[in-house]
């Protein structure tokens, strides 16, 4: 494959980070952090992707403060709403593929089966609210994208519920955590790598005018609870110690 010029927006979070090694097969990969693609001042963030003139945008950049959002509700939906716009008419006007990542928290978690991309949405958050207009967003400019919605990211890196629990497991004898709430845990360098393959895919598909946009799932498989996911690995690193 001919390589290609990759652009990473969030390259210091925790998909960002691992994306930066797993995209390194496909070509020149270009890594930008939240100064270098700020995802607030749009007109700038806009011609830094003109000027960059890459081939594949990833925006792995996101408002990810769930419960802070319904406090901030502007600004999360200016990064995660009207950015991906932003960023989509850039993607149109270079002829880029878009890969974007949503969430399920577009979904009010009340379905007993695993959601489908099928599946129509029902917000419960304002979180929820402006992941789902970004996606939209996308839809409506219409260059040729992929969006992956996932689910209980976790990774060395970054803020999130594992690195939070490890934490205070150091801090306090006793956790409490929720066992009522069930979710799929998947890793971000599994969700880097699976991005590596489909942008591989897409863009071959692309050469071949082969290549229909659209909105998939990207999880790991299987289910857990905060507390099951949580006692496992605490368990792994009592067995190490």
């Amino acid at each position: 494959m001919t390589p290609i010029k990759l652009v990473i927006l969030g390259a210091n979070g925790q998909v960002g980070y691992e994306l930066q090694r797993s995209l390194l097969p496909l070509g020149e990969v270009i890594a930008l952090d939240r100064i270098q693609g700020d995802l607030i001042q749009l007109d700038k963030l806009k011609q830094t992707l003109l000027n960059l003139k890459p081939n594949v945008i990833i925006n792995a950049a996101a408002y990810t403060a769930v419960d802070k959002a319904e406090e901030e509700q502007d600004l999360a939906m200016l990064i995660n709403g009207k950015a991906p716009g932003v960023i989509t008419d850039a993607a149109k006007q270079l002829d880029a593929l878009l890969i974007h990542y949503s969430t399920d928290y577009v979904f009010d978690g009340t379905k007993t089966t695993p959601y489908t991309g099928d599946d129509i949405p029902n917000l419960i958050n304002v979180y929820g609210k402006t992941k789902l207009a970004g996606e939209k967003a996308i839809k409506e400019i219409n260059c040729d994208y992929l969006i992956l919605r996932t689910t209980w990211a976790y990774a060395a890196r970054g803020n999130n519920f594992l690195k939070a629990m490890l934490r205070l497991a150091k801090e306090r004898e006793e956790l409490n955590i929720v066992a009522d709430q069930f979710g799929t845990p998947t890793w971000a360098r599994n969700i880097a790598d699976a991005t590596a393959h489909i942008i591989a895919t897409a863009q071959k598909e692309r050469k071949e005018s082969e290549f229909d946009s659209g909105l998939y799932h990207l999880s790991a498989s299987g289910k857990a609870t905060w507390h099951s996911f949580a006692t496992a690995k605490l368990n792994n690193l009592l067995q190490q110690a």
